[in-house]
């Protein structure tokens, strides 16, 4: 887990001169809404512009309105840069592993025998659950999907099951592993911020992401009886064919893959373990594949472009490399930047002060909890953001009704988490779009487990289910939080 040596301001360390007004901390987050709105929703341009604008007002807003030198804003923006640093290597990381591993023989020997194991009926369902075992076993929903979800992928393709199914599919399954992962960092992160011991956070959230991601399999399962529609005669012999004919897939193929969840089930953090795999996915290339290791180096950059005689299968595994995680990452760049100007400035956390004195009753500051994490996560495109301002915002307000630290953790989790992968300029939501090469729109709507697990949250609070606090009645002794 990285450590988190950055500190998101309270509203009460704020310098009442520079403190927002409610009103002056919408007008940013309102400038965000309509010009991604307007850019990418309605003009369809990339997020890259529409973020800069965004990035521009919240800094004009800091400045002229606020009172916030440039130095200040800088060092807002590299704060959060700094918090984002892990996802932004590992980004780099990981495009580059994907085109090892296919030039090295391990995805396409992942589609070669998944194809003869798998059948559509039971494929979506089967990739949730294997996606949730791994990324419980190492604790990392993004390693999960950047190794095996890119393979369920082609297996997907091979069986006619749409690529935005298998992808939302794959996303249940490693988000909902890696919330009740002891490996993860964001249920480490979660329990560190709320002074929760980790295995109480891990048993709190325990009853509702059953329920969520028992929920979503079932989706999938009745999913899966007519997604894959009828497979043509000889297609799935045609693209192993294809797979057998242009890679060695003897079983010396998956040693990239037996190294790099070796290391992370030791252990091991997550950007060593993905340079290990990268490791011995140009050492495969070579001594498995025949290539030189020029050509298995020059894989790593520039991506792949097999020639199998299968159009299908070319398209499944060409990949661009390290030079193509340049998009991504100016994406992921300009949404942390963003968040850091929204953060330095205190619109973040004027904001969760507001929602904290609006709340009335241990069920709506749960709600509340669960609704801030989604919000942070949409404006400061940072999951470890989502987790640590409300985390630190509302403790206090838990103490005071009553409600134990190990609630807090399981509300800001069960709704920060999961959320991220749906927005688009999100740090989750752009990479998990640029592995699968599936937009986050189209898998949103089969991406279960991200609506279940804050619905479900919301539902046992509203029900007095599974929170600690003695009294549950929403009357006039609850405590109201001080507009300061």
């Amino acid at each position: 887990m990285p450590s988190l040596t950055i500190d998101p301001l309270t509203y009460e360390e704020i310098p009442v001169e520079r403190r927002p007004s409610l009103l002056q901390a919408l007008v940013p987050v309102l400038g965000v809404v309509v010009f991604l709105g307007i850019g990418s929703g309605y003009l369809k341009l990339a997020p890259h512009g529409p973020l800069l604008w965004s990035v521009v007002l919240t800094g004009i807003v800091g400045k002229y309105w606020l009172g916030y030198s440039w130095d200040d804003l800088y060092e807002g923006i590299a704060d959060s840069l700094l918090m984002g640093l892990q996802a932004i290597l590992i980004l780099f990381v990981i495009y580059a592993l994907i085109s090892t591993w296919i030039s090295s023989g391990t995805i396409p020997g992942l589609m070669y025998y998944g194809l003869s194991v798998l059948t559509p009926d039971v494929f979506l369902p089967a990739t949730a659950l294997l996606a949730a075992v791994v990324a419980f076993s190492i604790g990392s929903s993004w390693t999960t999907a950047g190794t095996l979800g890119v393979a369920f992928i082609g297996i997907g393709s091979g069986l006619a099951i749409p690529a935005p199914m298998t992808a939302g599919a794959i996303l249940s399954g490693a988000y909902a592993g890696d919330k009740q992962s002891p490996l993860s960092d964001t249920t480490n992160l979660a329990a560190a911020v709320t002074n929760t011991d980790l295995y109480d956070h891990i048993r709190a959230m325990r009853n509702g992401t059953a329920v969520a991601f028992g929920l979503s399999v079932a989706l999938y399962a009745a999913l899966g009886l007519s997604a894959g529609g009828t497979i043509p005669a000889g297609r799935v012999g045609e693209i192993q064919g294809a797979l057998a004919g242009t890679y060695d897939l003897s079983a010396l193929v998956f040693l990239p893959l037996v190294i790099t969840f070796g290391l992370a089930l030791y252990g091991y953090p997550a950007l060593p373990t993905l340079v290990a795999g990268i490791l011995a996915g140009t050492a495969t290339t070579s001594l498995v594949q025949g290539k030189s290791f020029t050509a298995a180096w020059e894989v790593f950059l520039s991506g792949t472009a097999p020639e199998t005689g299968v159009a299908l299968v070319n398209d499944l595994l060409a990949s661009g490399g390290l030079a193509d995680s340049a998009w991504t990452i100016s994406v992921v760049v300009a949404a942390l930047s963003l968040g850091g100007l929204l953060e330095r400035t205190g619109v973040l956390a004027v904001l969760a002060h507001h929602l904290a004195s609006a709340v009335r009753g241990t069920t709506g500051l749960v709600i509340g909890t669960g609704a801030s994490a989604i919000a942070v996560n949409v404006f400061s495109a940072q999951q470890y953001m989502s987790i640590v301002v409300p985390g630190m915002t509302l403790r206090n307000l838990y103490d005071e009704y009553g409600l134990g630290s190990d609630d807090l953790s399981q509300a800001i989790e069960s709704a920060g988490t999961p959320t991220g992968a749906l927005i688009p300029w999100h740090a989750g939501g752009v990479y998990m779009a640029g592995v699968f090469g599936v937009s986050t729109f189209a898998y949103a709507p089969y991406y279960f487990f991200a609506f279940l697990s804050p619905l479900v949250l919301f539902a046992t609070a509203l029900m007095g289910w599974g929170f600690s606090a003695e009294e549950r009645d929403e009357g006039a002794d609850a405590p109201v939080a001080a507009d300061g």
